[in-house]
């Protein structure tokens, strides 16, 4: 560092504090402290919506070697970037590389976090910060500058409501037409879903879906808690009833089950990482996955007719569900991650499968 620049520090609920020196827009922000094992991709996630109200703590240690990359349209959605905007509420690294070099890269992390008014500490013992949430769980704080303020509990508002879409919108031009339930959607599930040759009309999480024209419903990712999501859930069940494909995904995964009768519960620090092996219980195969979550699907309560599908096999956790007789399946990891890893995106073939 030149040794001028502005210190902050990380205060956790607990009363602990972690100080570090500001390479993002110097305002305080408090929300939920969670961290991510990923090793690149910091452009996809700071932009996705899952992260809503949540200070991200990354524990690569090099972080901004890239840059960020240039937005250049070529489609009605954004072609380097998850979302519109930066989601998350702060950013924490532990290095964070000034000097940046990339084919692609239009300007720095920190021009590009001040831009969107986002703070940022680096110079943190990340490592310890990530021990801390590993062992008490996730965990309320707040960075502050020069003035104080008080804790945010995010999953006590509906999260969905903030990040969803507020108007439908269509993306290309097949005959299939998909219907997105967007709860918080990230850009590339549909990309994958128009790669694939139908086109998608992404409607807001409450929104009426009685009167729209679809051949398959598609749940997206998302932040908070699902319980908040009523209307969405009803929608899912009105689908159900229809006996209409229908596919989830991270969030979608446990607005599923809940619509199908079954309950959720918080993680104790989440799963957010592009490491996450999960595996197949019909086949007993291994895949290794992305994922960005902190709430589950109690497999144990799911009713009759459905089957837990994929497992994590660091905690045993649900990581998919689906119906044994009826087109209705969802998972909890992302076989849209962008960047990947992507061994699970026959999973968008297999719902074209069904709608087709």
């Amino acid at each position: 560092m030149g040794g001028n620049e502005q210190k902050g520090t990380l205060v956790l609920e607990d009363g602990s504090s972690f100080e570090g020196f500001s390479f993002g827009y110097e305002k305080p922000a408090a929300g939920e402290v969670v961290f991510n094992t990923g090793m690149v991709g910091y452009p996809e996630s700071l932009t996705d919506p899952s992260y809503k109200g949540q200070i991200l703590t990354l524990t690569y240690p090099l972080i901004g070697n890239y840059g960020v990359p240039g937005n250049r349209e070529k489609s009605s959605i954004s072609e380097n970037f998850e979302s519109d905007r930066i989601q998350v509420t702060a950013l924490i690294v532990s290095d964070y590389s000034r000097a940046y070099s990339h084919w692609n890269s239009s300007m720095s992390l920190s021009e590009w976090l001040i831009m969107h008014k986002i703070p940022a500490l680096c110079g943190i013992d990340t490592r310890a910060l990530t021990k801390k949430l590993r062992e008490k769980g996730v965990m309320l704080g707040r960075i502050i500058f020069k003035e104080d303020i008080g804790l945010y509990d995010p999953n006590k508002e509906n999260l969905v409501a903030a990040v969803s879409t507020k108007r439908p919108a269509v993306h290309g031009n097949g005959k299939k037409r998909v219907l997105l339930l967007d709860c918080g959607a990230k850009n590339n599930i549909i990309r994958c879903l128009v790669r694939r040759g139908v086109s998608v009309m992404a409607v807001p999480w409450d929104h009426d879906i009685s009167k729209e024209r679809f051949d398959g419903l598609f749940i997206s990712n998302g932040p908070g808690d699902p319980k908040m999501c009523k209307a969405t859930i009803d929608s899912i069940r009105s689908a159900m009833q229809k006996n209409i494909p229908i596919m989830g995904i991270c969030l979608g995964n446990q607005l599923l089950a809940l619509a199908a009768g079954a309950d959720t519960y918080k993680l104790k620090y989440g799963h957010r990482s592009q490491n996450q092996p999960c595996i197949d219980t019909e086949t007993g195969r291994c895949y290794i996955t992305s994922q960005n979550h902190g709430f589950a699907v109690d497999t144990k309560s799911l009713p009759r007719g459905w089957k837990g599908w994929f497992t994590n096999a660091n905690d045993n956790t649900n990581e998919g569900i689906r119906h044994i007789s009826k087109p209705f399946f969802s998972v909890q990891f992302h076989p849209e991650a962008c960047p990947g890893p992507l061994d699970t995106g026959f999973l968008f073939d297999k719902f074209i499968e069904m709608i087709r």
